[in-house]
This record gives structure tokens, C-alpha cells and sequence, in this order.
């Protein structure tokens, strides 16, 4: 039978790996002197220290009750003067925050018209109060799925 296979005697048996070990142990030379040469020593500095360890944010705390009625920082106030009184507070402390507090039970217009005013008068920096809802007990049916 003419062209058979017939078996070769070289035949390789295996991968030699060698070459394949030598060329990643000079990688691995190389990333390690790389290395070191990219990791500058810090500089020797002396810093001054703060007075105060923390530092404090001035806070607007605005709540809304059930009934619709408005307190900033405590006093109850109508809703037309909310922009003066922030204005004012903006006029003492210019990064000034507000937290609205209002009640599950407000119309969302209402407290779409507070942050209306707080806009008007300046005041960018707003967040909503929110407290963490008690642990679901067994007996109550929202928790269940």
C-alpha cells in the first residue's frame, strides 16, 4: 500500500516547558524591579493639628405635622416665611442643610412646596429625615410576601 503512515521516530512525546519557565521567571525579574522603582517614598511631612476633631454642619431641621403644620428648628412658622427664615440662616452659614421631617400622612404638595421655597431662597442642599421602620412581627401581614 503506497502512502501508508508509517510510524516516524521522532516523535515528540511531550511539551517541553522549559523555554516557557525561563521567559516568566525574567517577567516576573522584571515586574519586581519595576516595582520597587514605582514606589516613591513618602514625603516627611509635618501637619498642623485641628482644633476641633470634628467638624460640625449646620442643619435647617424642617417638619411638616399631620395637620400640615410647619416648624423650623423648632418654632412653628407659616409657610410664607420659610423663605425669609432660610435666607437668613443661608446669610450666618452659606453651606447650610436642610432635612425635611415630614409626616406619612402630608400631602405631596405640601412638600413639594417647601422645597419650592427652599429653592427660592437659595438653598440647594436637601434631604428627607426618615426613621427605620420597627422589625416585621410574625402576625403582621405586610411582611408577608
Amino acid at each position: 500500500m503506497a502512502g501508508g503512515t508509517q510510524p516516524r521516530s521522532g516523535i515528540i512525546e511531550g511539551i517541553n516547558v522549559t523555554p516557557l519557565v525561563d521567559i516568566m521567571l525574567v517577567l516576573l525579574v522584571i515586574f519586581m524591579v519595576t516595582t520597587k522603582l514605582v514606589d516613591s517614598p513618602a514625603l516627611p511631612l509635618d501637619l498642623p493639628q485641628a482644633s476641633q476633631s470634628e467638624q460640625v454642619q449646620t442643619v435647617l431641621a424642617i417638619s411638616i405635622t399631620a395637620n400640615g403644620q410647619l416648624w423650623v428648628d423648632g418654632q412653628a412658622t407659616p409657610e410664607e416665611a420659610l423663605k425669609q427664615k432660610t435666607q437668613e440662616a443661608l446669610a450666618r452659614d452659606p453651606e447650610l442643610r436642610a432635612v425635611i421631617q415630614a409626616d406619612g400622612s402630608v400631602p405631596h404638595r405640601l412638600v413639594i412646596s417647601v422645597l419650592d421655597r427652599l429653592k427660592e431662597s437659595g438653598l440647594t442642599r436637601v434631604a428627607f429625615g426618615t426613621v427605620q421602620p420597627p422589625a416585621a412581627s410574625e402576625g403582621d401581614e405586610r411582611a408577608k410576601p
